[in-house]
């Protein structure tokens, strides 16, 4: 969101690190108001303390369902208004050894998934009753994956939950449409986050977390349906996603090698 535009009210949830962070940081710097929450209030005050006029840190849990009006009460408070929710917090954990069990699952659609429904439900009566307010649209911007696109090795929990993700914001697009509300999908390749600290494996066209934020910001400024970057690996998945059956036969020596 460049410079001179009217200043923005601004929620983003993972926001202590990675991606969330660096979003935080340019849209500040942009002159926005932005409120920033997360788990880990040291990481959220280090962020905040960049820019103390422009961004405000709240402590919030995506997955706990009790404290959510505590969250609206934040945004109501801080912000006075919503133009854009950036639904960034994000899990990932994988398979190993072949072994899948529900509670690994369930931490993973805690968090990704239960979690964005929690922030959505938060989001969306304050962004149509701002947008009535100020006659300017909402927006949703929900941080998903390109994981989505083709299935990974060890990544059924991970991946299944960005697909989920996915098909989530596209009915939330439709349904939203005539509500003077947009929504607009991420999906990110490799980033280099705390999320990715424990890969083992290779991640091509890997890019900087202040990077993917200057390609979401692009991405949200056009209101654009879709963001999904890096561009050559997303043709490559898409390619894989076409013909299946290529991507299993190239891809079974790497799953059967970590069981």
């Amino acid at each position: 969101m460049a410079k001179g535009t009217p200043s923005k009210k601004i929620w983003i949830t993972g926001a202590g690190s990675g991606i969330g962070r660096s979003l935080a940081l340019q849209f500040a710097a942009a002159g926005h108001q932005v409120l920033i929450t997360g788990r880990n209030l040291s990481n959220l005050v280090s962020v905040a303390n960049d820019f103390p006029d422009a961004i405000t840190a709240f402590t919030w849990d995506v997955t706990d369902d009790a404290s959510c009006h505590l969250m609206g009460q934040a945004i109501d408070e801080h912000l006075g208004g919503l133009d854009i929710a950036i639904l960034n917090a994000g899990h990932c954990e994988y398979v190993e050894h072949g072994e899948v069990t529900s509670d690994m699952f369930r931490r993973v659609y805690d968090v990704n998934v239960f979690g964005m429904v929690n922030s959505i439900a938060i989001a969306l009566p304050r962004l149509k009753q701002f947008a009535a307010i100020s006659g300017r649209k909402g927006h949703i911007v929900g941080i998903a994956s390109l994981s989505a696109v083709v299935g990974f090795p060890r990544a059924e929990a991970y991946g299944s939950s960005k697909a989920a993700v996915n098909y989530l914001l596209e009915s939330l697009r439709l349904d939203l449409s005539n509500k003077s509300i947009d929504v607009t999908v991420v999906n990110p390749g490799f980033v280099e986050t705390p999320m990715i600290g424990s890969n083992d494996f290779p991640m091509p066209f890997i890019m900087s977390a202040d990077k993917a934020a200057e390609k979401i910001i692009i991405g949200i400024d056009a209101r654009k349906f879709k963001v999904q970057f890096p561009k050559r690996l997303y043709s490559i998945l898409a390619l894989a996603a076409a013909f299946p059956s290529l991507w299993y036969r190239a891809n079974r020596k790497a799953a059967v090698t970590k069981k």
